[in-house]
Formats: C-alpha cells, sequence, structure tokens
C-alpha cells in the first residue's frame, strides 16, 4: 500500500513540475497588469530548445538554460507588443501561441534532416536526480523524491522565492503595484514600462523551463504533441490559484495528483476504457477546483494597456 501511495505521489511530483514553472509565469505576468495566454507556445518553443541543446550539446543544464532564453525571447516579444505598442494582450498572446509551435516545427527540420520529432537525448544526458543515491532502491522515500529529476526541485524552490520577491521585496511590491494601479505607481516615481517588461519576459523564461522540465525530465525528446495543452492548464492553474505562486503550485499538484492516480489505475484490469481514464485528471481538477476554490479577484489593471500621459 506504501509503495503504491509512494508511486502515485511520486508521479504527482513529476506531472505537476512543468505546469508549476509554467504558472509561475502567468503569476509574475498578470501581477504586474499584463494578461499572457501565450503561456502554450512559449512553453513548446522552449520544450524544442531544450530537447535540441540537450541533443547536441549534451549538457541539460546548458539545454534548461537554453529554453528560458527562448521563451524570455517570446515574451520580449509578448512585451513589445502588450506594453511599448498597448496592443490587445489577449490577440498578442493568441499569436505567440501560434508562434512558438511554428518556430519549434520550423527549427526542428532544420537542425533534424525535416522530422518535426527531435533525436532523443542520451539517459545519461537527461536532468540529474540529486537524491537517487540518498535513499534505498525499495523505500518508499525512493519513489516518492529519490527517483525525482532536478527539475522538480527547483520547481518548488522558485514557488518560494517567487512569493518571497513578490511579498517581501521592493521589485515586489513594485510588480503588484503597477498591476494594481499603473497610473498611481508612476506618480510615485516606478517606471510601469520597465516593471512590465521584466515581468512578461521572465514569464516566458518560466515557461520555456516548464517546456523544458517536459523535454529534458519527463521524456527525452521534443515533438509536436509534446505540450498539448499543458500550457493553458497551467494559466488555469494560476487563476484557480487567485494569481499567488502557492495557489498556483497547489492547484498544480491536484492535476499533477489526478494524472498520477489515472496512471496507477490503468495498471489494473478495471474493465474502464482508457479514454475515460485519462479523462479523470481533467474532470476530477475541474470538479474540485470548482466545488471548492472560493472566489477569487484578478489585479485590478490587468489586461488594461498602459500609455504615459
Amino acid at each position: 500500500m506504501f509503495d503504491s501511495l509512494a508511486v502515485i505521489l511520486g508521479t504527482t511530483l513529476m506531472y505537476s513540475t512543468p505546469l508549476i514553472f509554467t504558472a509561475l509565469g502567468g503569476v509574475i505576468s498578470e501581477n504586474s497588469g499584463v494578461i499572457n495566454i501565450g503561456l502554450e507556445g512559449m512553453m513548446v518553443l522552449g520544450a524544442f530548445v531544450a530537447a535540441a541543446v540537450g541533443y547536441y550539446l549534451g549538457n541539460p543544464w546548458i539545454a534548461f538554460l537554453a529554453a528560458g532564453l527562448a521563451g524570455g525571447f517570446l515574451g520580449l516579444l509578448h512585451a513589445i507588443a502588450c506594453v511599448s505598442f498597448q496592443a490587445n494582450q489577449i490577440v498578442s498572446g493568441i499569436a505567440i501561441n501560434f508562434l512558438g509551435p511554428g518556430l519549434a516545427i520550423f527549427l526542428s527540420r532544420i537542425f533534424f534532416d525535416g522530422a518535426t520529432t527531435t533525436l532523443s537525448i542520451d539517459l545519461n544526458n537527461k536532468m540529474p536526480r540529486p537524491l537517487n543515491s540518498v535513499f534505498s532502491s525499495d523505500s518508499f522515500f525512493y519513489y516518492f523524491l529519490g527517483n525525482r529529476y532536478a527539475t522538480v526541485f527547483l520547481a518548488f524552490i522558485l514557488v518560494f522565492l517567487l512569493w518571497f520577491i513578490l511579498n517581501k521585496t521592493k521589485l515586489g511590491l513594485r510588480i503588484k503595484s503597477v498591476g494594481e494601479h499603473p497610473r498611481a505607481a508612476e506618480t510615485l516615481g516606478i517606471n510601469v514600462y520597465k516593471v512590465r517588461y521584466f515581468s512578461v519576459i521572465f514569464s516566458g523564461v518560466f515557461s520555456g523551463f516548464g517546456g523544458a522540465a517536459m523535454s529534458l525530465a519527463i521524456v527525452s525528446n521534443f515533438r509536436p504533441t509534446l505540450i498539448s495543452g499543458h500550457g493553458f492548464i497551467a494559466l488555469a492553474a494560476m487563476i484557480f490559484g487567485k494569481w499567488k505562486p502557492q495557489g498556483a503550485m497547489l492547484a498544480c499538484l491536484l492535476f499533477g495528483f489526478s494524472q498520477g492516480l489515472a496512471i496507477y489505475l490503468g495498471q489494473f484490469d478495471l474493465n474502464i476504457s482508457s479514454q475515460i481514464l485519462s479523462m479523470i485528471p481533467y474532470l476530477l481538477t475541474l470538479v474540485i477546483l470548482i466545488g471548492f476554490v472560493g472566489r477569487s479577484r484578478c489585479p485590478a489593471a490587468d489586461g488594461i494597456p498602459y500609455k504615459r500621459r
């Protein structure tokens, strides 16, 4: 029983990690007042860049950082459109969601002889498992924590760091003040444009990390269907988490747990179709979040372009 529980909890951590990275990207962008529904596109490009760099260089950490830079590049484009040119943030986000996968497939065809699926990264060059040798290979903690990749621990560290930055630092207070009332923030000497640029670019970086967590840890390559809506799930998790790092993390863990449960149940001959089992994460997450999450309010200036007078 404990082994089964450890497997489900370990799978929960594995599948919720990419969502946590990406949801944190949404948190920092929307706290500054810029809606970012382009998380999916940023995540896809990050997943491709991580897989490609990981394959050619064989270094997972360089690949992980390169994925963040790729996501940050799309974040920069989103910031230029939404902050400098006051474009509609939803339309810009949709454009990013087309641009990210398009770029990923285009580059994949160039670097992998016309293929849209990258070659597999050598297993020795995947993300390391820092606690792999700490626990006995047949213990509860091995299946729960010891078998987890470094990206899992990084995601939780990032949750704490973002919470600390938003709530305990001058930068965090500036981000939230710009998201609540940019005009008042400007009168206090805060550069609204600079703060929003910073936040949107880092939302792309975090989303790129989310994509890398998929292609460097969960699998070892990139394919066009790898992300398949996880960016939108992370966006929903951010909203259900009430635009807070810890709330977004809990929502992502809930989805990860549902997915872990579905995979565990799939091992048994339950006479239930695989299609229904694959629906469990989405249905369970939806029911619990609708039933137990209370009223939430987004930052007051979220989605409202700011123009300096």
